[in-house]
Formats: structure tokens, sequence, C-alpha cells
């Protein structure tokens, strides 16, 4: 009808006052409103290239790829059979322990049970050859109370007696698992308070976002205060923890440490009989200067 073409006509006029595609594109821009944006949900390093790919879930704090949207499941056995398949497992937890090897295993042993397989203390694991997989307990409460399986890995003795311990956890499973942690290794303090900006823009960034746009002029190169105006990208913190959270504590009597390291340590899971082959051709040994 006639007031249809009409109003079309005036949205239209509306939109071609807006921004146009360069200006909504700009970097600082971009980086603003994806700050703004990971407010509830935390991003992953690939999240761009998933997004552009994948329907999109949020889930335990984070924004993950659910599902292709064209067909390529031919495509990703193809490359699992023949070639090779890259995951971002970026969402899982990292719990980190820090100290003496014989009081973490001690007191490892009370959350998990050899009769369920390896253990902490199993010998491959133990050197740091070989990532191990168990299912922890509440402690003292096998074959009851399970929290879930996790994953681990040992850094490589280097002479002293002092260890350090990486578990992996799902995101669903880790305030259940790191509260049972502190529990036994009674790790109440907090060793540092985390005192860091939140994922979300500040005020100012966002009364400089506006001036800048307001103004629609380009920003001059010599201007050094415009170069300041370009919010930087934060994660600060993950899908499981807030960003003004605790993130490690410490047990006085015993010393060990206990640090939530998530989305500090990015975590790829690569399958396929090339995936080795990729490796090596990816990653190149530094050279170690010894005095």
């Amino acid at each position: 009808s006639k007031k249809q073409a009409e109003k079309a006509v005036h949205q239209k006029k509306e939109q071609s006052k807006t921004k146009c595609r360069k200006a909504r594109r700009r970097h600082m821009n971009l980086v603003a409103e994806f700050n703004h944006r990971q407010r509830k949900n935390v991003w992953l390093e690939t999240h761009i290239w998933h997004a552009k790919r994948f329907h999109m879930v949020k889930k335990w704090g984070y924004c993950l790829g659910n599902s292709p949207t064209e067909k390529s499941y031919r495509a990703c056995y193809r490359a699992m059979t023949k070639h090779c398949l890259l995951q971002d497992l970026s969402y899982y937890c990292c719990l980190e322990l820090k100290g003496k090897e014989n009081e973490l295993l001690k007191q490892l042993a009370r959350i998990c049970s050899t009769d369920t397989g390896l253990t902490f203390q199993e010998a491959c694991c133990l050197s740091g050859r070989f990532e191990g997989s168990l299912n922890l307990y509440r402690a003292d409460r096998y074959p009851e109370d399970m929290l879930g399986p996790v994953t681990f890995i040992w850094k490589p003795r280097d002479g002293s007696e002092n260890r350090q311990l990486w578990i992996w956890v799902h995101p669903a499973l880790k305030q259940d698992i790191l509260r049972e942690l502190k529990a036994i290794f009674q790790c109440s303090e907090p060793e540092e308070i985390c005192i860091t900006e939140p994922v979300t823009t500040s005020i100012q960034e966002e009364k400089q976002v506006e001036v800048v746009t307001s103004l629609g002029n380009k920003r001059k190169k010599e201007d050094k205060e415009g170069e300041k105006a370009v919010p930087v990208k934060k994660i600060i913190g993950d899908g499981t923890r807030g960003p003004f959270q605790s993130y490690s504590w410490i047990a006085r009597t015993t010393g060990i440490a206990i640090s939530d390291r998530s989305m500090e340590i990015l975590r790829y899971r690569l399958i396929g009989p090339l995936s080795h082959s990729v490796l090596t051709e990816t990653l190149k040994a530094a050279s170690v200067q010894t005095v």
C-alpha cells in the first residue's frame, strides 16, 4: 500500500543517517563493541572464526560453536581419518597446584582411588612425560560423592622437591573441584587480591568512542590522545569467575599454592594421523643459552 511504501522510504532515510560501514568497522569501535558483548559470556581466541561458520551457543559462561552452518561433517571425518582436525578446548578450566611433591600426593590421594585405575602418583604421569586422566571424589568418600572426570599434567622434575601440577576440569565442575582442593590443602587465605578491570569498557572509553563518532572526523596520526583513546581488548577472568574475585590461594602450614589459570592458557586438540606433522612444522624449538 501507499502508507507502507512511504514508511519504507522514511526508514531508509533514517538508516542513511547512521554511520557508514567503514566507520562501524573502525578498529576502536570494533574492540569497544567486542568488550561490551563479552560482559556475560567470554569469547575464546577463535571466536570470530567460529562465529562466521558455526551456530553459537552460550554455555558455562562462554560463547561456543555448537554446530557448523554448512554440511562439513564429511570434511571433518576425512580430516580426522586422513589429515588433521583441530578443536579449541580453551573453555576447559586449568587449576594449578604448586608445592612439595610428597605433600601434594598425600592430600591428592584422598580424592581419587587406585580401584578406578591410575592416580596422580602413577610413575609415567608423575615424571611429566604423559598426561593422565581420572575421576575425582570428595575427600575420603570413594566410591560415593564423585565430583567428575579430570585430566592432569605434571611439570617435569627440575631437581627440586617442589612440583607443579595442572588439573584440567570442565567449567561445569570447576567450582566443586576447586572448593574440594582448597579444603584438603586448607587454603583459605588469598595469596594475592585480584584487582583488575572488568571485561566491559570503562565509562571514559565509552565517552571517548562517543566523541570520536559524533565528530565524524578521521583521527590524525599526530593525535596522541586519539591513539590513547583506542580501547584494548580485555579478557579478564573467565566464564566461571568474576573479574574481581580471587584467583590464587595459599596454605599457611604447608605452603601449597592453588591458582586458577583458566583462560590464561589456551588448549587445542589435534586429531588425525598428520597431527604430529602439523606440530613439528608449526612449533620450532628455541635455542636455550646456558651460562
